[in-house]
């Protein structure tokens, strides 16, 4: 979804009288950030048929037809002059419904996912994060990095100190999950709390799941502690964090492809172990460059000071990762999927 915001907004630079509809998914949070931008949303039935099983795949398939129905009465309505995938179980039926139209089809991850990979042959283009997924396709891909919110660009570290109230006489570590947060992230912050505020001012964005834990855990620390640890539930201005940081550890989305480049950030990445292997894939992608090291999530609390330790006595290990992590900045990454959308489109 914010990938294809970003590339909706190099969009609209672009076109004057750009006319935008965004099918998806019924129900979930999609909707209504859509609609806050301003975008027209309709939305269609979808399901996936990838790890379901045999009593859940015949009505899956059901869905799938119906939404390829809903899908090509929205087309006729609409008209569209090109259609812009960036995945999801949505993006199935109206592929089937629009494969007449011409379609450009960004994969985020590395690895697609299965939707990804059985859009590929609707697609006259597919732009992808790094030339990495070209092995995933039978067709050339177009490079193009991974799009951003141009909101990011806007902070640096001296604003996003004063916009946090960081202090900066410590380095500072960003530690988060996503927007939902992740619970072994949190855990491992938890349980090493005072040994991280001894070295570290801490950014934590823990999610709303695990706030109240974390709210309490920060209300026992000694005041001297307490400065230095700023954890929030959620962060709307995620910029903010990411200039502010030196150092930071997460999950390995599709995310991290572009935003920790951009700020040139090291990173301890720890894939979700839980799904298919994407986020593996994205983080070893970073760590063969040297922009990040991996923790694997069943090792994350008992050995996180242990990596952190070894990165802070090493600054030019850790000044190597910066320069690592900046050289795979795509800045432009939004505006060349925007251009390619507009000649494809014709215009």
């Amino acid at each position: 979804m914010y990938p294809a915001l970003a590339v909706h907004s190099a969009l609209k630079a672009k076109v004057t009288d750009l006319d935008t509809l965004w099918v998806g998914g019924e129900g979930g949070m999609e909707e209504s950030l859509v609609k806050r931008q301003g975008i027209t949303f309709q939305s269609i039935p979808a399901a996936g048929i990838h790890g379901v099983g045999l009593v859940t795949l015949p009505r899956n398939l059901a869905t799938i037809g119906r939404g390829a129905l809903a899908a090509r009465r929205i087309l006729n309505e609409f008209s569209p002059d090109v259609l812009f995938f960036t995945g999801g179980y949505v993006a199935v039926p109206m592929a089937l419904a629009g494969r007449s139209y011409p379609i450009l089809l960004y994969v985020p991850d590395i690895e697609p996912g299965m939707a990804l990979k059985s859009l590929a042959g609707f697609a006259d283009v597919i732009a992808v994060t790094t030339g990495e997924s070209q092995k995933f396709f039978n067709k050339k891909v177009f490079e193009t990095g991974y799009p951003l919110r141009a909101d990011l660009a806007l902070w640096d570290r001296s604003t996003a100190h004063r916009h946090l109230g960081v202090s900066g006489q410590s380095p500072i570590l960003l530690a988060f999950g996503g927007s939902k947060g992740a619970r072994s992230i949190n855990m491992a912050v938890l349980g090493n709390l005072r040994d991280l505020l001894e070295r570290f001012e801490v950014i934590h964005l823990s999610g709303e799941t695990d706030w109240q834990l974390v709210k309490h855990n920060r209300e026992q620390l000694p005041t001297n502690l307490a400065a230095r640890y700023h954890a929030l539930p959620y962060l709307h201005d995620m910029g903010a964090a990411l200039a502010a940081a030196d150092l930071v550890l997460s999950r390995a989305g599709a995310s991290t492809l572009g935003e920790f480049p951009l700020f040139g950030l090291p990173a301890i990445l720890v894939p979700y172990p839980f799904a298919w292997r994407y986020q593996k894939v994205n983080a070893d992608y970073l760590a063969r460059r040297g922009a990040a090291v991996i923790l694997e999530d069943h090792l994350l609390e008992k050995d996180l000071m242990v990596t952190l330790n070894v990165l802070l006595e090493n600054p030019n290990k850790l000044k190597a990762m910066r320069a690592a992590m900046f050289e795979l900045s795509h800045p432009r990454a939004a505006e060349k999927i925007a251009s390619a959308l507009i000649e494809l489109a014709g215009e």
